[in-house]
């Protein structure tokens, strides 16, 4: 089926192919899909023809395709900020570390992503029994050659947020992760981290690829109720949670 060009921006070829890495990444989460928790009304599944739709007319979306690649789950409740943060590194394409599980191969995956540096912001079993602050994460991502623009959902103003992630989601080579509460938009139950892959300009949500694929599928939200999920305050820093823009050094 021929695509409408007008509507889609980079996808200005045919429809098969987006239709065909939706499919895959659908395959990718396996069962988990079926076993995930039921959505609030207000947010859309993206394994959904309204889901897909919205994908396919989406403004902006130059993250979807290179986070998709590299999209894993979360290796235990508290690493989704760890989850989230490779997948950017291998985006990135940022010179990863031999993981032994794979030979001689070099990825960044869950178990590698502690070096000395990041270590010296928090330990790795810390953050598997709490998780991380929106700081902290900064820290850590910077500790791996990249450039980690931290800003607290209470210091910006709902366009400023929108414009940001926006402008970001249309260039190639910078990723957005967010940290939100859960609660806020309408899920169980505290603060999670995860990228965001694409906005649809239309209807004016973001897709979060949600990295704790055995909880909940990626969902499209409206910008302002992941904007008030960000303003919420982390109690482990005291600050308001947000979101990171990150880029190579």
């Amino acid at each position: 089926m021929i695509a409408r060009t007008s509507r889609m921006g980079v996808l200005k070829l045919i429809r098969l192919p987006l239709q065909a890495v939706i499919v895959g990444f659908c395959l990718a989460s396996g069962g988990l899909l079926a076993q995930t928790l039921p959505l609030s009304q207000n947010l859309i599944n993206f394994n959904s023809a309204e889901g897909e739709k919205l994908l396919l007319e989406s403004s902006a979306l130059k993250d979807y395709f290179p986070l998709s690649t590299q999209f894993v789950t979360q290796k235990n409740q508290a690493y989704c900020g760890v989850a989230s943060s490779i997948m950017v590194l291998n985006a990135l394409g940022i010179p990863a570390p031999e993981a032994p599980e794979y030979g001689s191969y070099h990825l960044f995956t869950q178990d590698n992503f502690f070096n000395t540096q990041a270590q010296n912001v928090i330990a790795p079993e810390v953050v598997a029994q709490k998780g991380m602050t929106l700081d902290q994460l900064g820290k850590l991502l910077e500790s791996h050659q990249v450039k980690a623009e931290v800003h607290h959902g209470g210091d910006v103003t709902l366009d400023e947020f929108r414009t940001m992630v926006v402008k970001n989601l249309q260039e190639p080579g910078n990723f957005v992760l967010v940290n939100y509460l859960r609660k806020a938009i309408g899920q169980e139950i505290g603060g999670h981290i995860s990228p965001v892959a694409a906005y649809n300009k239309e209807t004016d949500r973001f897709l979060i690829l949600d990295v704790s694929r055995y909880k909940y599928p990626p969902v499209w939200v409206k910008a302002s109720e992941l904007w008030q999920a960000m303003a919420t305050v982390d109690s482990d820093s005291g600050k308001t949670r947000g979101f990171v823009l990150v880029n190579r050094r």
